[in-house]
């Protein structure tokens, strides 16, 4: 589903992921794992051509994507539900979602927004309520809502739980999981090693923007001294 070749991409002439390959299976879950400023939300990012990729390739299907538009991701079927959420904090619910299937047919929208609304019933109740004034965990749905309005093959998930109360964690954990049965490719960023590694086929530690660990999540939680390494005791798998 989603390759990259030696990609070594940044802000400008600074470089935040250096010589960087990996595969991503489709209908698997990658754990993108590892300090803060390891290059984990920079990975994405070049993903989704938000920053400068200096060499390498970026293969999403087969088809080099390295030099696509931004504006062109989703459209191709990849969509990034981001760190913050950054959502249109003056917009309701469903004007949210509606600016998220901007890159579907108008026919789908209804389609889709059911589906997010089944997936978050909280959202069905809170549709005419404007984005800015609800709790950060409804916000998190919400951002993942609006992401699947564009019907994504390949879902980027950066920092799911930051800042959420646990059971707001939970549910977007669950509806995670859901995703994954359904086959839905994800890779996701989350400070939350085990919660991560639950959910994960794979798993890829960066440190300094390289990669330290590649391979399934069954192997990282069998290494404990890989998350000792690279994560610091405050993260290790049986915390």
């Amino acid at each position: 589903m989603l390759r990259l070749e030696h990609l070594s991409a940044g802000y400008g002439a600074v470089r935040a992921v250096e010589d960087l390959s990996l595969d991503v299976p489709a209908g698997s879950v990658l754990a993108l794992l590892g300090p803060n400023g390891a290059g984990k939300t920079s990975t994405i990012m070049a993903v989704m051509g938000h920053i400068t990729i200096h060499c390498g390739r970026v293969l999403f299907e087969d088809r080099d994507i390295t030099h696509e538009a931004a504006v062109m991701r989703p459209r191709l079927g990849i969509a990034l539900v981001p760190e913050g959420r950054r959502l249109f904090s003056d917009l309701t619910v469903e004007e949210n979602l509606t600016v998220g299937g901007y890159s579907c047919r108008a026919a789908h929208e209804r389609i889709n927004r059911a589906r997010v609304y089944d997936l978050f019933p909280l959202l069905w109740e809170r549709r005419r309520q404007v984005a800015g004034s609800m709790s950060g965990g409804e916000q998190q749905m919400l951002a993942m809502g609006r992401a699947l309005m564009a019907e994504p093959r390949l879902l980027l998930v950066d920092e799911l739980s930051l800042g959420l109360m646990p059971k707001m964690v939970d549910l977007c954990f669950a509806a995670l999981e859901r995703l994954r049965t359904g086959g839905l490719t994800i890779v996701l960023v989350e400070q939350s090693t085990a919660r991560a590694l639950e959910i994960a086929h794979g798993v890829c530690v960066l440190a300094s923007g390289s990669v330290a660990f590649s391979g399934p999540a069954a192997s990282a939680l069998a290494t404990p001294a890989l998350f000792e390494s690279f994560l610091g005791p405050q993260r290790k798998v049986m915390e």
